[in-house]
């Protein structure tokens, strides 16, 4: 046996044991990696971590949730919110299978998440025990790892896997499912230690500076230059190698809908969204500019709209931290691997300080044409009916842009990714690439519980509210503030949009009843009102900031308002229809 050997041998005799039970070893885990509050719902599987979470109480905060999609919805609100992983309990069977949801929404948005499963006895898997599902196949392709405990001993290096995985690289969900031996199994603990390394996973890929090097001089030698960006920013912690980057090159720059608050919503380079429902000239210049730099976003459908016509002039500078995203949908002509907060200061320091005056004026110029056929009547209409951009409106002017914002799914979650005002980076939590109603409730408690001295609106509309209000509950029982604004359109309004303008008005199913908000609200003790004229938004919404405790309002919008502008679908992102 050579020294290292022996010396290693020796170490490992001199480690002090304890007898612990699985259960508790999850819960010693969870101490290790900083955790401090978790999203749950107890069950017969997974009883004995609860049982073991008792001794626990004043280590651990657990949230006791009404379903468990809205328990792995908050645990991804309060990832997004605070940089940490979110952590989230179900028992086996439907409480497995009722998390898939959110961990394929976690896992399309790149949130770090780690899901604990309870399941049946070692003894009894493949037999359709009580509550038995197979959830590791079927969570495989949702879960960027997962992994079945059958034995405590797995316990301490499987979460220490598990906490790696999720957080480091490309962030993901990953699910560990543990047997009900394993959680009651005694075994010797030695400890706990942080995952720092795993054969075959490499979370950043090896930054090549020759390729820093051929990006920085396509962009020295570019005419129109434009940088669209999305969350890679954010989950990198890169906001101001960025901010850097994009003022000392002086290229104009539009976030994705996940990317948005990465930089404040009034930088003097910040044109507006990309996308289906983005600005009208960061959608139609993406086909004029000369060199089109991409970072940490994934070239999603709702961004390109037609790929056979995307950037055809272009020569694409593509930086991610995941190699397969590169040429994966936009062929690149430089990419640059690696994270964004290792690439964005070499690319800094090799780019000329320059300005693009006449370039900036183009998009000014089609800024000019939107405020005129969409920004105006949105935020300033002379209807009766209110609109959901001026509520925003009001509520930017209350809030200064220093909320967080938790948008669900629909018109609703356009118009504020619009015009929402953001001041401070993950402050806008939507899903984003799965489109989940329902996300925003369970989320917003999440993303407060995440970010405890920030004031928290979930914005929601009347359909997205009905699939997860049972949250309600979880609001009552753990006091946690959050502000509630359901924009009421009675109509699942995107789909009938698109059933206005592309179906005939042939509303199928869309005109959607809703119970009394306010009082649903109340017997939650939850307080709350109902608007329906403009002179009493302001008010309104000053009560619902000011108020203390979670707050509902519901604003009665416009039946038929529509979102533009609005690249249709098979369209190119120039075809974007300002009406």
């Amino acid at each position: 046996m050579s020294t290292t050997e022996l010396i290693a041998q020796k170490k490992k005799a001199e480690k002090t044991t304890t007898t612990l039970s699985g259960s508790a070893a999850v819960l010693e885990a969870f101490l290790a990696e900083g955790v401090d509050t978790i999203f749950g719902y107890p069950g017969g599987a997974i009883m004995p971590i609860y049982d073991a979470l008792y001794d626990y109480q004043d280590k651990l905060k657990h949230i006791l949730v009404r379903h468990e999609q809205g328990g792995i919805h908050a645990a991804q609100g309060y990832a997004r919110t605070s940089g940490k992983t979110g952590v989230v309990f179900a028992t086996s069977g439907p409480g497995a299978t009722n998390l898939v949801t959110g961990l394929a929404d976690a896992m399309i948005d790149s949130t770090p998440v780690v899901a604990i499963t309870g399941q049946v006895f070692a003894h009894l898997l493949g037999t359709d025990a009580f509550q038995e599902t197979d959830v590791i196949n079927i969570t495989t392709p949702v879960t960027k790892w997962n992994y079945q405990v059958t034995d405590a001993n797995e316990i301490p290096a499987v979460l220490a896997k598990a906490f790696y995985i999720a957080g480091s690289g490309r962030p993901g969900p990953v699910l560990i499912d543990i047997t009900k031996n394993a959680q009651l199994q005694q075994f010797e603990y030695a400890g706990y230690e942080k995952c720092k390394h795993i054969r075959s996973y490499r979370p950043k890929p090896i930054v090549r500076k020759k390729y820093v090097e051929q990006a920085a001089k396509l962009i020295n030698e570019a005419e129109k230059p434009f940088v669209i960006f999305g969350q890679g920013v954010i989950l990198g912690g890169a906001e101001t190698e960025f901010k850097k980057f994009i003022e000392k090159a002086g290229i104009p720059a539009a976030w994705t809908i996940m990317g948005e608050s990465a930089i404040p919503s009034d930088h003097p380079l910040g044109m507006g969204m990309l996308g289906m429902h983005g600005n009208y000239g960061p959608n139609v210049l993406t086909n004029e500019c000369d060199v089109l730099i991409a970072i940490g976003m994934r070239f999603d459908d709702r961004v390109t709209g037609r790929l056979d016509k995307y950037a055809k002039q272009a020569k694409v500078i593509h930086l991610d931290i995941d190699p397969a995203e590169i040429d994966k949908n936009v062929k690149s002509a430089v990419p640059v691997w690696g994270d964004c907060k290792e690439t964005l200061p070499l690319l800094t320091e090799l780019v000329e300080p320059k300005v693009y005056p006449q370039w900036l004026q183009k998009f000014r110029d089609y800024r000019q044409q939107e405020e005129e056929a969409c920004i105006n009547p949105e935020l300033n209409p002379t209807s009766d009916e209110m609109t959901m951009g001026e509520v925003l409106k009001v509520l930017n002017e209350l809030t200064n842009g220093d909320a967080v914002i938790v948008t669900d799914v629909g018109q609703h979650q356009m118009v504020a990714c619009r015009y929402a005002k953001f001041n401070k980076t993950r402050s806008n939590i939507t899903s984003g690439g799965l489109g989940t109603m329902g996300f925003a409730l369970p989320a917003a408690i999440g993303a407060k519980f995440g970010a405890p001295d920030r004031t928290v609106v979930a914005i929601i509309g009347d359909g997205g509210f009905q699939m997860t209000l049972q949250e309600l509950g979880t609001i009552m029982q753990s006091e946690v503030d959050v502000k509630i604004l359901i924009l009421n359109n009675r109509f699942l309004g995107m789909v009938r949009q698109w059933q206005q303008l592309f179906h005939d008005k042939r509303y199928s199913f869309v005109d959607i009843a809703s119970p009394d908000f306010v009082q649903l609200a109340k017997a939650y003790g939850v307080a709350g009102s109902s608007i329906s004229k403009r002179e009493d938004l302001k008010n309104a919404v000053n009560t619902m900031l000011s108020s203390k405790g979670s707050y509902l309002l519901e604003v009665m919008v416009g039946k038929e308002n529509n979102v533009f502008p609005m690249v249709p679908q098979g369209c190119s992102v120039s075809e974007i229809r300002l009406k």
